[in-house]
């Protein structure tokens, strides 16, 4: 029925820093996905390769420091270049198993000189094609020493069968702007990224589905002490302070009333099944529409800079 989509939530820790090998586990999570018969996979925020835990752990905000720009350079090395066809087998997948993808990465992009690295929310169809790429408009607090900040071309949403979806970043789901955004463009599926623990989701998720009205799915990663990689440059200085568990997980699914549909799932790798009936989102949008009946463009309006920002713009 076209009314129903099968949803799959991949709560699962990256191989850390390693971009190659974690692509590796990404893509046989889409293949167990597609045996399910899934119609829609998300991974979590910044999952390819990893989220940069070394900066709570080694003097992050340090001037200077030999450490942090040794790590640096490896993250940047092990981040993600769309436009060099990195994603191509992913994309393969999608074609091939008829499933769209919403996957966290870190992105080294071409068009702001391939140095600087941005985290990015990447949407790929049912047919294997790239759609959008988000890049995470503000990164939070230690965040910033090793993100750039994004901008709004990516606050773009996708019809996949009665749904429209479209999907933020970590904290990005507590800016009431950016979610405006997307659900005056017909937003009734959110997916909400993280890199893990339920403090970040258990709260929001539930929030943005009462709000909207829609279908919200988070999805987080794991991530311990035993994940770092002791190939890691100065693994040492990242172990010392490392507490056991970083990321605890937490994905979950509210549903358009708010309540829950999937509670979050904490300490567990694997993927999350459920399928989601769309005339729920008709019902719960009978009394409160927040772009719709219940809005006042007439009072408040919300204008949105979708254009792609680049430093430099040439003319041949």
């Amino acid at each position: 029925m076209n009314n129903l989509l099968k949803v799959a939530l991949a709560q699962i820790s990256p191989v850390w820093l390693d971009k190659e090998a974690t692509l590796k586990k990404i893509e046989s999570s889409i293949a167990e996905a597609a045996a399910q018969k899934t119609e829609l996979i998300v991974f979590g925020e910044a999952l390819l390769p990893g989220y940069p835990f070394w900066l709570a752990l080694t003097e992050g905000a340090s001037w200077d420091l030999k450490v942090n720009k040794e790590i640096h350079a490896h993250y940047v090395r092990n981040a993600i270049q769309v436009e060099a066809g990195e994603l191509d087998a992913v994309c393969n997948l999608a074609k091939e198993h008829s499933i769209a993808i919403y996957l966290g990465i870190m992105e080294r992009a071409k068009n702001r000189g391939g140095h600087s690295i941005y985290c990015s929310l990447v949407y790929i169809n049912e047919q294997g094609e790239i759609k959008s790429v988000h890049r995470k408009l503000q990164p939070t607090y230690d965040e910033r020493l090793t993100w750039a900040p994004g901008d709004g071309n990516g606050l773009q949403v996708h019809s996949l069968k009665e749904f429209t979806v479209g999907g933020l970043n970590c904290w990005e789901n507590w800016m009431p702007l950016p979610r405006t955004a997307l659900y005056g463009l017909g937003e009734n599926l959110h997916i909400a990224v993280w890199p893990g623990s339920d403090h970040n989701t258990k709260d929001i998720t539930r929030f943005i589905a009462r709000e909207s009205r829609s279908y919200v799915i988070s999805v987080s990663s794991l991530m311990k002490r035993t994940d770092f990689p002791k190939a890691t440059p100065h693994i040492e200085a990242i172990l010392e302070k490392s507490p056991e568990v970083l990321a605890n997980g937490g994905s979950c699914i509210a549903g358009p009333d708010g309540e829950w549909l999937v509670e979050p799932v904490l300490d567990i790798e694997g993927l999350i099944y459920h399928t989601l009936d769309f005339n729920r989102v008709y019902e719960e949008r009978q009394n409160f529409d927040v772009v719709g009946h219940y809005s006042r463009p007439d009072v408040t309006k919300l204008t949105v800079n979708r254009e792609r920002q680049s430093t430099v713009a040439y003319t041949d």
